[in-house]
């Protein structure tokens, strides 16, 4: 019995140590001021709440001086406030997004920024609204994908985005599953997940496909797993494809939720 117990536990540690390394390796990012910063770049307030929300769904405290760097951050538009008000369910932030809300549902200019500000609102327990939900329903295409912009083109990511969002909404059913099904004809030979059709798999679409089969109740599949592993580098960071290694902290910091099985807004 010790030995099978003993035997699960050095699987467990197995398993848990990519999470840890590339947990360690954002942290290793943080400067004093809090500010999380890519290597030889300067602290920004949009890659430290990206840290944030990657720490805290890989379980660890993201630290007091994080959160003040990016609450002190000067404004920005819709979907960063979204993204800060998701990081630190500040109240005042939420109220600009309750501000930008217009008659059609939608928050901010862009389906993406309804989708963003849906979360952050969900995030600390506010009602999506009804109009907004509908407004997110309605853009969706016939592929079943969702675009960045109202008369925009589908694409992986903001498709991921607003599974989440609406998920997060209590949406269930068909819109869902028309959704996970556009992801699904989006994933590569390799595993990985292309961002449109034609274009070379990516670390961070993978892991938003991954967010969104989740949402949807769809299983990511071993093989997304395997893709994002071999991206992997030994100091627990994660190149953006087999061919380009760019902003290692950014790429880390948008995959670890993915890999800690946990769709955004991580309640």
């Amino acid at each position: 019995m010790g030995v099978k117990l003993l035997a699960v536990g050095f699987v467990g540690v197995a398993l848990a140590s990519p999470l840890a390394r590339s947990a360690d390796y954002l942290e290793s990012r943080r400067g004093p001021d809090g500010g999380v910063s890519e290597p030889g770049g300067r602290a920004d307030a949009a890659l430290t709440a990206w840290t944030i929300l990657a720490l805290r769904a890989a379980g660890r405290d993201p630290g007091s001086e994080a959160r003040e760097y990016v609450r002190a951050a000067p404004p920005g538009d819709v979907t960063q406030t979204a993204l800060r008000a998701l990081a630190l369910g500040d109240g005042q932030l939420l109220a600009r997004l309750e501000a930008e809300r217009r008659p059609d549902g939608r928050i901010g200019p862009l389906v993406s920024s309804t989708a963003w500000s849906v979360l952050a609102l969900r995030s600390s327990g506010r009602a999506a609204g009804r109009a907004t939900v509908r407004y997110l329903l309605r853009q969706q295409r016939k592929s079943g994908g969702w675009p960045w912009h109202p008369r925009g083109a589908p694409d992986s990511n903001d498709t991921a985005v607003v599974l989440q969002a609406l998920r997060s909404a209590g949406v269930r059913g068909r819109p869902l599953r028309r959704g996970a099904a556009y992801l699904r004809r989006l994933q590569a030979p390799d595993g990985g997940f292309r961002l449109v059709p034609g274009r070379a798999p990516d670390a961070q679409s993978t892991a938003w496909a991954i967010q969104g089969l989740l949402a949807a109740g769809a299983k990511p599949g071993r093989a997304a797993y395997r893709y994002l592993a071999r991206l992997r580098r030994p100091d627990g960071s994660y190149r953006y494809s087999s061919r380009y290694g760019v902003t290692p902290t950014w790429v880390t910091a948008q995959v670890l939720p993915a890999l800690a099985g946990k769709p955004f807004p991580l309640r």
